[in-house]
């Protein structure tokens, strides 16, 4: 199962990693010679793209790892890290694109000529928003597929670097087709795109630390765990809920009351009842543990 879903994760991650590289080096080029600063920005953030894609690469491969004796809850952590890791790669290259961008929209306050950007820069821009959001959009299928945090922060990525283009597109099609006045376009699309990028990239890092900080599950998920247990016969009332997230798969603790003259094997034999459906419902790789109280 971990070999097979492995293997799918390194799938789609060289695929996006692929185009990630044509991207990043048509960019550069497109940038230097078409006197582009947005394009620049586009390019650093295709640089970032790359380099999440050999994160999650490494550690989609320790997160495969079987439980053992040091890691009694399996390695699904480091799928989570690698998501955390990426939201600090992104947030890094927008702050990046931000701050070139206002460096050039205050110069051009102040008098500086800002160089109109060239036809080679608005071609590679509109080129990186097909292709980019086409990896997104195949991305998010094998996330969902999959259950992979990694992936799906992945594919957000890949879609923040399309809507990066979008923009970076308007902003080089203004400079370019509305004349010299307004080649400050250029520069204000940079930032207005990195001011997008930090708000996912802050997303995927609330989102990763708080898994890493043994965050709960969402309310929603938390009250179908009690109402599945609580609809078992017997009168279970389940209480005492404790859940969180490892990797791409959940653990569930929790507290049942049965009748206190019952043998020990019927409790067993309930409890097992319990952890049954909650595997059957989350996943067989879901860590359940249910602790059985008198009434």
């Amino acid at each position: 199962m971990h070999a097979v879903r492995n293997k799918e994760i390194y799938k789609v991650t060289l695929v996006g990693g692929a185009v990630n590289v044509l991207l990043l080096v048509f960019k550069f080029v497109a940038g230097i010679l078409g006197h582009s600063a947005a394009m620049v920005a586009d390019a650093v953030h295709s640089l970032s793209d790359f380099v999440t894609d050999i994160i999650v690469l490494l550690f989609v491969h320790i997160s495969g790892k079987p439980k053992d004796k040091s890691h009694d809850y399996g390695h699904g952590k480091y799928e989570t890290l690698a998501m955390t890791l990426i939201g600090v790669a992104l947030l890094a290259a927008a702050i990046g694109i931000v701050y070139s961008g206002v460096i050039k929209i205050i110069d051009w306050f102040n008098g500086q000529s800002l160089e109109a950007p060239g036809m080679l820069a608005l071609w590679a821009a509109l080129l990186s928003v097909v292709l980019k959001e086409a990896v997104y959009r195949y991305s998010m299928v094998k996330a969902r597929q999959l259950n992979s945090q990694a992936v799906e922060a992945n594919a957000w990525h890949h879609r923040s670097d399309a809507l990066s283009s979008l923009g970076t597109s308007l902003g080089i099609g203004g400079a370019i087709f509305l004349g010299q006045r307004w080649t400050v376009l250029d520069p204000v699309a940079s930032v207005v795109v990195g001011a997008f990028i930090t708000k996912v990239a802050i997303d995927l890092l609330r989102n990763g630390i708080g898994d890493l900080m043994e965050q709960s599950l969402p309310d929603a998920v938390e009250d179908e765990i009690l109402r599945l247990v609580g609809e078992l016969p017997g009168n279970v009332m389940p209480h005492d809920l404790c859940t969180r997230r490892i990797g791409n798969h959940y653990a569930i603790e929790l507290h049942i009351l049965m009748d206190g003259d019952i043998t020990l094997r019927e409790a067993h034999d309930k409890a097992s009842e319990v952890e049954d459906l909650l595997r059957s419902h989350y996943g067989e790789e879901t860590h359940v543990a249910v602790h059985v109280e008198p009434k």
